[in-house]
């Protein structure tokens, strides 16, 4: 019972935000009673604590089958793109921005776990990308990962990015774009723009 309520619930905050969704609305959802909701989770913060562990675990073991699968590292960063927006729906109710704006604390657990598996991930694509004859011998594959990190956090900034004015497919493909023609050979900018067609 209490999977089945985190993955309703993850289900419902991806689509329509963590904020938006009430325990009424997951309970009608899940044909339950709230009641029955709180003897799992004592407050809609422990839900959301939970849900969004579960969210963040799903994508990491997403990230993890892809990285193993053996992809040139350029098309690796665009399947794991295209696998981690299925699994957020395309974000479209901004739910990270949600999750930071109204439980902070939460935000942040998940902000560290999501660096830490990011960073590995992202030196290991770098590493191998230079090895490839993708990227250029010359980055700082340390920086060079952190200022990823960094711009994908940055996209969901709703402020800065209006979800009037962009949506989320368009933030992270124009963001890809950027990233990967700051830092590909010749190589792997024929790569990037055989990929994009």
């Amino acid at each position: 019972m209490k999977n089945s309520i985190i993955h309703k619930s993850a289900e419902l905050f991806l689509k329509y935000g963590f904020k938006s969704v009430t325990m009424d609305d997951i309970a009608t959802e899940l044909g339950m009673s709230k009641k029955t909701i709180y003897t799992y989770f004592e407050t809609k913060t422990k839900l959301v604590s939970e849900t969004a562990l579960h969210i963040f675990m799903e994508i990491e073991n997403s990230i993890t089958k892809t990285c193993l699968a053996g992809f040139s590292p350029i098309q690796e960063i665009y399947e794991i793109k295209t696998n981690v927006m299925r699994q957020l729906y395309n974000e479209q109710s901004y739910p990270m921005y949600q999750l930071q704006k109204y439980y902070p604390k939460i935000f942040n657990t998940i902000k560290a776990k999501q660096f830490e598996m990011l960073q590995s991930c992202v030196v290991t694509n770098l590493k191998n990308g230079i090895e490839q004859g993708f990227y250029r011998k010359n980055l700082d594959v340390n920086f060079i990962s952190r200022l990823y990190f960094n711009g994908i956090l940055g996209i969901k900034n709703v402020e800065l990015f209006p979800s009037e004015e962009f949506t989320s497919t368009y933030l992270i493909d124009n963001y890809l774009d950027y990233h990967l023609r700051a830092i590909t050979t010749e190589k792997g900018l024929n790569t990037l723009i055989e990929i994009q067609k």
